[in-house]
Formats: structure tokens, C-alpha cells, sequence
């Protein structure tokens, strides 16, 4: 049985692994099933100042590969200039970056009528928000399914298992996971490969190699997303 909604956090192993090209494509991977989509990052830093306020390239991504069309604002809501911890960007600002904060701006998101929402975390699975919070507690309070993006390198196998504890450790469900192939140079990448298809409790969705279009819509030629939209 086909969902009729879904929603879902999209986590990395690690920084720079690439979770905005995978979430791009997913959107159109599912925009291709027929449904209407909404892609959100709702915390962001490394951003662009223009006349229009800061602009963050992964949130821009994301907004041009859904099909629903909010505000900028709506999918990107809190927002930091400098290229650090977005927790370290919001002491420097004089403000408070809660989980309880970012739910409050999801949960608004959530109201508009796409069929599927993907929110797009910032760096690994425990990026802080405070001294107290990470990203971990948002998703707690989501309380939504994750898919995890494996950056393909050296290293990749242990911060992918710790992430999947991490994730069941919170009590929450590890949906699908993508392998992304970001370095050219890994060392026997097939057998690193098979080692997650046997040790991650989830389907794989698909394996994205080196692109030179790396455009949301060629990415979604390598992912399958029935394994979400099948109610079994």
C-alpha cells in the first residue's frame, strides 16, 4: 500500500558528505512518484548576505528541487553568516538556538500542503545546538523517520554504526540510508559497500557515484524511493 504522506529527516555520517545532494534528489525522486514535495533545512550557517537577507547555497538547492513553493524564510528559518558550529554562530549572535525553537518553525512548515517533507540536518547526527542540545533532540521531538547519507570514504563504516546506534538509541527508526561516493581515491570501496548492506538494519536507496551533474534530477536516476512510499 502506497503512503499518502511522509516525512523524514535526512542525517549524515559526518560534514561535507553530501546530504544536500542526496535530499535534492530525493525530492524528485518522489516528485517523479507523483508526489508534491518540500524540502527544509531549518538551521544553516555559512550563508550569503544579499539584499533579500542571508542566503544559504544548500537551502537555495533545496528549495529549487521542491515542487511546493514557500519563502525562503519557510525552509531556511534560522540562518548564521560565518562558516562555523551553527551553536558557536548563535552565542556569537546573542541568541538562543533551541530544539524546541526549530520544532516550533517545522511544525509551521508542516502545515503546507506537500505530500512529502525532507528536513535536512547541519553536519553529523549530534551537531549542537547549545551547550545542552543537539540536532539528535530535534529529531526526538520530530519524532519522524531518518535517512541516513553515507559519505564514501575511509572511515565511513564506523561513523555510519555509530550514527545507527545513535539513532536507535533515541528510539528512532533508521528508514533508508543512500551511499554517496564522494572520493575518487577510496580504497576497495565495493567490500566497505557490502559491509554496510549487512550491517545497517535499513534498505539502501540507492548508490550516487561522482557526478559531473550533480542536478537534482540526474541524482534522482540513482535512487529509488519505493522502499519509503511502500507501506508493507
Amino acid at each position: 500500500m502506497k503512503v499518502n504522506r511522509y516525512t523524514a529527516f535526512v542525517a549524515g555520517t559526518d560534514t561535507d558528505v553530501g546530504k544536500t545532494v542526496v535530499t535534492a534528489g530525493l525530492l524528485k525522486a518522489f516528485e517523479a512518484q507523483e508526489y508534491s514535495t518540500l524540502g527544509l533545512k531549518p538551521v544553516s550557517a555559512g550563508c550569503e548576505v544579499t539584499h533579500e537577507g542571508l542566503r544559504n547555497e544548500d537551502a537555495l538547492i533545496l528549495q529549487a528541487a521542491s515542487s511546493v513553493k514557500v519563502r525562503y524564510e519557510t525552509i531556511n528559518p534560522v540562518a548564521y553568516e560565518p562558516a562555523i558550529a551553527p551553536h558557536i554562530a548563535a552565542m556569537d549572535s546573542g541568541k538562543n538556538l533551541t530544539a524546541s525553537g526549530l520544532e516550533g518553525f517545522i511544525r509551521g512548515a508542516m502545515l503546507k500542503p506537500a505530500k512529502v517533507k525532507l528536513i535536512e540536518g547541519a553536519g553529523g547526527w549530534f551537531t549542537p545546538l547549545s551547550y545542552r542540545e543537539t540536532l539528535a533532540d530535534l529529531v526526538k521531538r520530530l519524532d519522524v523517520p531518518v535517512i541516513l547519507v553515507v559519505g564514501m570514504r575511509l572511515g565511513c563504516l564506523n561513523h555510519a554504526l555509530l550514527t545507527l546506534s545513535a539513532i536507535q538509541q533515541s528510539g528512532l527508526t533508521l528508514a533508508g540510508w543512500v551511499a554517496n561516493k564522494i572520493d575518487p581515491e577510496m580504497s576497495r570501496y565495493q567490500e566497505n559497500f557490502d559491509t554496510l548492506m549487512h550491517m545497517l538494519s535499513a534498505p539502501c536507496l540507492g548508490e550516487v557515484p561522482l557526478l559531473e551533474d550533480s542536478s537534482p534530477s540526474n541524482v534522482a536516476k540513482y535512487l529509488d524511493v519505493s522502499a519509503l512510499i511502500n507501506n508493507h
